[in-house]
This record gives C-alpha cells, sequence and structure tokens, in this order.
C-alpha cells in the first residue's frame, strides 16, 4: 500500500505532465475556442472528481460572461449562458480575483443564489437533469493586471470534495489559458493596425488614381475649349467639329469613371438593388458587343452563343454592365487589337458566360486579386493603360448578388478569359423571388463543375 507521500509524488508528477502538454497546446495553430477547449479537457483526468467545468469569459462589447469552452455538459446548448457583471461564483471570482472553493451545497447554493432563473434553466438543460452542484472550485482567468474570466469545476456527485492543494495547479491551468487569450487578442490588434495602415495607404493610392484618372481628360477637354474660344483663331467647320468630338469622348470617360465610383459606393452599403425578370443572355450579350464594337476598330467581337439558351432570372441593366465590364477590360488590355470571342455554355443548374480576348495576359499571382477593389496588375504593359480598379470588383458583386460566381484564367502574352455563372431561371418554382444583396466575401476563384 502507498504512503501519503508517495501520492503526493504521484500526483505532483501527473499534474506537472498535464502543465507541460497544455503548454504544447499553445503553439498548435489553432482558432483560441479550441485552445481552451483542449486546455480544460486535460484537467478532468488530474481532478477526476470534477463532473463539469466551464471556461467563462468576459464580453465587453455585451457586458457579459460568455462560455468559451465546456466540459461534460452539451456544447451547443452551455453557449447560450450569458452572466452579468457579479452575477454568481463567476462574477465574485472576477471581481476579487482570488480562487473560491466551496465544498457544500449550502455554500454553493449561497453564492449561486443570484443567478439568473434563465441561466439556470440552461445549466440543467445542458448537463441533462437538475443542475445542483456539491462542490466548486472557481480560479481567475488573468494576466499582470488584465482580466479575462473566470474556471469553474463544479461536481454534481455526493460525497464528493475538493482539495486545497488542487487550487494551485488549477490556477496554472488558467495561467496558460490566459496567456492563449492574450497572445490571441494581441495577434488580432496587431492585424487591425496592419489592415488599417492598409487601408489607409489604399485610401491614398485611390485619391492619386482617381485625381490622375480624372485631371487627364479634363486636361484635355479644357485644352479643346481654350483653343475653340480663341478670338485669334479663325478655325474650320471640321477641325471645330474634330475637337468638339474629342471633347464630348473625354467627357464620356469621365462620366464612366464617376459612374463606377457610385456603383461601388452602392456596392460597399449594399444598396445593389436589383429587379430580376427573365432574361435571354443572347440578347443583352449582343446588345452590349455592339456597343463595344461601335468604340474600337482594333477589335473584333464574335459571340459564339446559341438562340436556345434557357433563361435566367436576372436584373438586364446590371448584367449588362457585367459584359460591358468584362468587355471593357478585354479590349483596353489587348492593345494591338484582336479577337474578343462570348461564349455560353449550358450546366445542370447554371450558364457559364466566358469572354476570351487575345491580349497581354496576366500572372498567376494576379488572377485573385484582380477581383478586389482597386487592385490593378502594375507592369511595364499595364503602367499606360487607364482605369479605376473597379470595372472586374462591381461585376463580381453583380454577378454574386444574382447567386453566380465569376472567375479568370490567363496565360501572360495570349489573352485572358473571364467566366461568370448565372443560374438557370426554374420555371416551376412559383412567382419570381426578389433578389437580394448578399455576402461577396467568400470568392472563390476556382469554379467547380
Amino acid at each position: 500500500m502507498r504512503s501519503t507521500g508517495e501520492m503526493t509524488d504521484i500526483q505532483a508528477a501527473r499534474e506537472y505532465q498535464t502543465l507541460a502538454e497544455a503548454a504544447r497546446v499553445l503553439k498548435q495553430p489553432i482558432p483560441l475556442s479550441n485552445i481552451l477547449n483542449a486546455i480544460l479537457e486535460k484537467v478532468f483526468p488530474v481532478i477526476g472528481q470534477a463532473d463539469f467545468g466551464v471556461v467563462m469569459i468576459w464580453d465587453q462589447s455585451s457586458g457579459l460572461f460568455r462560455p468559451w469552452a465546456s466540459y461534460g455538459c452539451d456544447p451547443v446548448g452551455v453557449k447560450r449562458i450569458g452572466l452579468r457583471a457579479g452575477e454568481s461564483i463567476t462574477g465574485r471570482v472576477f471581481e476579487e480575483g482570488v480562487a473560491m472553493l466551496l465544498n457544500s451545497r449550502q455554500d454553493v447554493e449561497r453564492e449561486m443564489e443570484n443567478m439568473r432563473p434563465g441561466n439556470y434553466s440552461i445549466l440543467s438543460r445542458a448537463v441533462g437533469h437538475d443542475f445542483k452542484t456539491t462542490c466548486t472550485i472557481a480560479v481567475p482567468i488573468s494576466v499582470v493586471a488584465q482580466k479575462f474570466g473566470v474556471l469553474v469545476l463544479e461536481s454534481l456527485s455526493e460525497g464528493h470534495q475538493f482539495h486545497p492543494e488542487e487550487i494551485p495547479f488549477l490556477q496554472s491551468m488558467a495561467d496558460l489559458m490566459a496567456i492563449a487569450i492574450d497572445y490571441s487578442r494581441q495577434v488580432a490588434k496587431a492585424d487591425l493596425i496592419r489592415q488599417t495602415r492598409e487601408a489607409e495607404q489604399l485610401r491614398s493610392e485611390l485619391i492619386a488614381t482617381l485625381s490622375h484618372e480624372l485631371r487627364m481628360p479634363l486636361t484635355t477637354i479644357k485644352g479643346y475649349a481654350t483653343m475653340l474660344l480663341m478670338d485669334e483663331v479663325k478655325w474650320e467647320n471640321n477641325q471645330i467639329n474634330e475637337y468638339l468630338h474629342l471633347i464630348d469622348e473625354e467627357c464620356d470617360s469621365m462620366q464612366s469613371m464617376i459612374k463606377s465610383i457610385l456603383e461601388s459606393s452602392l456596392i460597399d452599403v449594399n444598396q445593389l438593388s436589383i429587379e430580376a425578370q427573365p432574361l435571354r443572355l443572347e440578347t443583352i450579350a449582343r446588345q452590349v458587343a455592339d456597343e463595344i464594337q461601335r468604340q474600337t476598330s482594333g477589335h473584333r467581337l464574335i459571340l459564339d452563343l446559341s438562340s436556345g439558351l434557357p433563361l435566367v432570372n436576372a436584373d438586364s441593366r446590371w448584367i449588362k454592365q457585367v459584359f460591358r465590364n468584362i468587355l471593357d477590360n478585354a479590349v483596353k488590355y489587348s492593345p494591338n487589337g484582336g479577337l474578343i470571342v462570348i461564349h455560353a455554355e449550358v450546366r445542370k443548374e447554371d450558364v457559364v458566360v466566358s469572354i476570351a480576348d487575345q491580349g497581354i495576359g496576366i500572372s498567376p499571382e494576379d488572377l485573385i486579386p484582380i477581383f478586389e477593389k482597386y487592385y490593378r496588375v502594375r507592369n511595364n504593359h499595364t503602367r499606360c493603360i487607364p482605369g479605376t480598379g473597379l470595372g472586374l470588383p462591381i461585376a463580381r458583386a453583380i454577378v454574386e448578388v444574382h447567386g453566380g460566381r465569376i472567375w479568370a484564367d490567363s496565360k501572360l502574352g495570349q489573352g485572358t478569359t473571364v467566366f461568370f455563372s448565372l443560374p438557370i431561371l426554374k420555371i416551376n418554382t412559383g412567382p419570381l423571388a426578389p433578389l437580394a444583396a448578399q455576402n461577396t466575401d467568400d470568392f472563390d476563384p476556382c469554379e467547380p463543375e
């Protein structure tokens, strides 16, 4: 039979081993909630009399303690708990910053008497029976002077008791949790600072780009208008018409840029209004292709579309804008001219439209970010090509609001193909449901078949 000293040595060895294992968890690249759950799970083999455990973290925004990890209960159900400041054992331990050990049901009930009935009901449902605690041990989760929450262990079995000697071990486990929380928050703060700086830099670059892009047509307009107003020069009618046409073209260019900026602003505030109706893509594609063809003599637009394409449920105004933005890019980024082919393929649930050019192409590292706002490919070939970096992002937002996807394939020097899909209209589904703006942050550049 082992002596008390031998048992103490064995227990101490288990505690040291568990602490070492818990410390290794901190190095794993997993979410904070997973780290807290992993550390909590390692407590129970060492403190065997515990039946239930929860890590309650203070949420400043809601003014409540929320469970971030749990053991011995329904992990989904227990997440509905929200303890106010000072409520129950958690509230007191958090405020006082010292561990609490309660080894009688009466003491536990006295400390829990201010727990709101709703929270008590949630606990009872989470453990599967009336939540009657026989003993409790709770320790604060904090680092230096910053409090994060409380680690609570409870026994629901008669005859169980916690021992004061177990508090240092449990506090050490709580300290590891505090380190994990503090590190996670520091990383989040650093990410926010980095994102803020990137946003500021992007804003500065955008202002510089827009100023440059708008200054160019304004300079042209001002120059030709000034020339026409010179009293000392008698212009021929053909020269006047030429200058007026150039002014008109530059005004169109400015109008297009301003329109893109306004559309981008609508997307930012989720105000992209969609009025869906049965739509024939081949009609829309032909109208926009004819419009773009009139603007370029160096390119030849070819429509490879079947007249029997199935109907889609879409807003013709915005789908025209998708075609317009993609085709405009195809023209701009194939400065030597060539073919631009519009093709459509019918799949089981959708129609996939592809627009292929014979332009300068895009490198693999630029394929994904080309759909991000204000992103422009920077190289020797694109430096002199005007644009705001809004055409494809606007097209992406429109397509995704309609329930479709957009992606691209390209090879440098061989051209680019932009694809987008739109769901086929299901005639037997009743009246057309209005489309609402959806979250477009989960863009996946690889469209599955």
